[in-house]
C-alpha cells in the first residue's frame, strides 16, 4: 500500500527533487547503516523522564534542528527538521511513532521520512531504569539507514554525526530537569 502519497502533490514534489539530488550527488541506490547505542543518567524520576520523552513540546525542543512537532494520533508525530549533516544541509519530513509502550519502563521509537537530506528510517529502543540514587538512567539501542544525498557523505561521518546529534539531544533533555 502506497498510502503515503495519497491527495498530496507535495509528496510527488518532495520525491522528484530527492530522486533528482541523489542523481545529481551519485548515490542513488547507496544507503548507510547506522548504529548507536548508550546511555544517560537524568537528574529527575523514571517517571518524569518518561512523561518528557511523549512529550511533543519536550522533544521538539530537544531533537536537533526540529522545527515542528505535531501529535497526528495516540504514539503518533509528525516532524519537520532542518540539520546540517556535513557539508550537505536541508530538511526532512518524518513520521515517528511509540509502540511496544510500558510505562515508565520502555517504548520503541520508530521513524521515516524523506525531504532534501535523502530518506532515512530506523528504530530506537529505549530503557528507563531507576539508579542507586533514585535518578533515572535512559539506555538506547538504535538502528537505522539512511540513503540519497545525505549517505554520500559516507559512512564514518554519518556515525559521528549521529553521535554528536545524539549528545546535543541528551544535554537539551538534562537542561530540561536542570531548571527545577
Amino acid at each position: 500500500g502506497d498510502r503515503n502519497t495519497a491527495g498530496n502533490g507535495g509528496v510527488s514534489r518532495l520525491f522528484r527533487l530527492v530522486s533528482v539530488a541523489m542523481q545529481l550527488g551519485g548515490a542513488r541506490g547507496h544507503s548507510v547503516n547506522i548504529e548507536l547505542n548508550g546511555s544517560e543518567q537524568i537528574n529527575t524520576s523514571p517517571v518524569n523522564l518518561w512523561e518528557s520523552v511523549i512529550d511533543p513540546v519536550v522533544l521538539q525542543r530537544a531533537i536537533p534542528g526540529c522545527i515542528s512537532m505535531t501529535e497526528t494520533g495516540e504514539g503518533q508525530y509528525q516532524m519537520t527538521l532542518e540539520l546540517k549533516v556535513a557539508a550537505v544541509g536541508g530538511s526532512f519530513e518524518g513520521a515517528v511513532s511509540l509502540s511496544e509502550m510500558n510505562p515508565p519502563h520502555s517504548c520503541v521509537i520508530t521513524v521515516s521520512g524523506s525531504g532534501t537530506l535523502g530518506t532515512g528510517g530506523g528504530n530506537a529502543t529505549v530503557a528507563i531504569t531507576e539508579g542507586d540514587d533514585g535518578n533515572a538512567l535512559i539506555s538506547y539501542q538504535a538502528q537505522g539507514e539512511v540513503s540519497g544525498l545525505v549517505a554520500g557523505v559516507g559512512q564514518r561521518i554519518l556515525m559521528g554525526v549521529a553521535k554528536h546529534l545524539a549528545r546535543q539531544f541528551f544535554a537539551a533533555l538534562k537542561k530540561e530537569f536542570a531548571a527545577a
